[in-house]
């Protein structure tokens, strides 16, 4: 199934269609759904190739077949190298179609010059067709056309990084309610293949065990074969991912468990947190600069649930002992959750509208509110017309004493630094509750904002 991604099929139709051959860049991390959006996108007239990691004589060879699909007898010819054959393309046509290479840094891995080779040809002005590359490795794609050095650098039209989808969209592939919609992406993010490979089972529970939980289950290696993308040394990667997501979220505890300075560490942490995989959090109102409070959390739910899950149980897997996984992962599964629940509430209310004002970006708070006693508010967002403060409070359990938990949560807001002279508008995220009221929110309230 194809879903949304109505913004970059609108922004790539526009580019390619334009009057003028246009050079393209397609980026983002494996799965996310590239491949597929640009072959939603392309006509029959249009040439698709996937490139693979072999020669360069052979990618010409297969280039050139691929080619001749519509352009027949293409591949009758020899080409010696990658300037003949764009060239020789350029001579076979008077109509403007698009050429889309995917997986393009293989080609420049095994042929270095073929950036400044597509560099002279764009520089020239002389093709008569587009030119999509795209790829699904993060880092070589910003060194080849976002690094100012590059060859390419600031020759595209058109750079688009395709992002995982949001929650919004996950009930147009599983047939499933708002509140399983939160369990489901809390183990599936918002990557398109995660969705389809869940389709192919009846629950969620089947899936999980099928997928991820059993060591021929075809995501069982998933996380590995993502770092291989990116990162040069995937063993300190998955070391970090698996540290921070057992527990240890500030940058000594890391460093502590990894047995490594922390000035070591803030090179991969910020590469991990750069491709999405980490994330680092300040307290509501903190200067990202100074703040000496921060803390690191997995960013994406499915490697989140990977390495909280998946890691610490894999001797136990690769032994098929996949009941006793099963049952201490259902235990600690709601909890799981709340966490991703609080993560979309934040993400819901960030720049939406709530009783009449517009809020901006919303965070996390927490810190000492006396000498030995410690608080934290889930959510906090400030309106734009700085009167109001929004504070929300998530909780994923069933049946809550709503009256005690706004209480508590005026208390809280009371000792916030930057609640004075504001408005403060306290908001419930609720599992579910047999009591509504305009200021509590459920699942579908919160997917609907999307």
């Amino acid at each position: 199934m194809f879903v949304n991604r109505t913004e970059e099929k609108n922004r790539l139709n526009a580019t390619l269609n334009g009057a003028l051959p246009s050079f393209i860049i397609v980026y983002g991390r494996r799965r996310v759904g590239k491949s597929t959006l640009l072959k939603n996108v392309l006509t029959n007239k249009d040439v698709y190739y996937m490139a693979d990691q072999t020669e360069r004589s052979h990618q010409l060879q297969m280039l050139a077949s691929d080619v001749a699909l519509k352009f027949d007898g293409f591949d009758q010819v020899v080409y010696p190298d990658w300037l003949s054959l764009f060239v020789a393309l350029n001579h076979r046509t008077n109509q403007k179609f698009t050429l889309c290479i995917d997986e393009f840094p293989y080609l420049a891995k095994s042929s270095p010059e073929l950036p400044a080779v597509l560099q002279k040809l764009i520089d020239s002005k002389t093709l008569k067709y587009n030119i999509v590359l795209c790829g699904s490795s993060q880092q070589l794609m910003k060194g080849l056309f976002l690094d100012s050095s590059s060859a390419l650098y600031g020759r595209a039209d058109q750079t688009l990084k395709i992002q995982p989808l949001s929650i919004k969209y996950l009930g147009d592939v599983i047939a499933c309610s708002a509140l399983e919609a939160v369990e489901e992406y809390s183990v599936w993010g918002g990557i398109p293949r995660y969705w389809e490979i869940r389709r192919q089972s009846k629950s969620l529970p089947e899936a999980i065990r099928q997928n991820i939980l059993h060591p021929q289950g075809v995501l069982f290696e998933e996380p590995y074969r993502l770092l291989i993308d990116d990162m040069r040394d995937i063993v300190q990667a998955s070391t970090i991912l698996s540290i921070v997501g057992n527990g240890a979220n500030r940058l000594s505890e890391i460093a502590s468990r990894a047995n490594k300075p922390a000035t070591s560490l803030s090179g991969p942490l910020e590469k991990l947190v750069n491709l999405g995989y980490l994330k680092k959090e300040i307290p509501f109102g903190e200067n990202p600069r100074n703040s000496k409070k921060s803390l690191y959390r997995l960013a994406d739910p499915f490697i989140d649930f990977y390495f909280r899950f998946v890691v610490p149980n894999r001797s136990l897997i690769e032994l098929g002992r996949t009941d006793a996984v099963w049952e201490s992962l259902q235990a600690r599964f709601n909890g799981y959750v709340a966490s991703n629940w609080e993560s979309i509430c934040r993400q819901a209310v960030s720049g939406q509208v709530f009783f009449g004002k517009r809020y901006g970006l919303a965070s996390r708070w927490w810190g000492a509110v006396s000498k030995n006693k410690h608080a934290e508010i889930d959510i906090v967002a400030l309106s734009t017309d700085e009167k109001s403060l929004l504070v929300g409070e998530c909780k994923w359990t069933e049946n809550e004493n709503t009256n005690l938990i706004f209480d508590q949560l005026l208390e809280k807001a009371k000792i916030l630094p930057m609640a004075a002279a504001k408005e403060i508008v306290p908001v419930l995220f609720l599992k579910t509750n047999t009591k509504t009221a305009e200021n509590i929110f459920f699942p579908k309230h919160i997917i609907n904002l999307f």
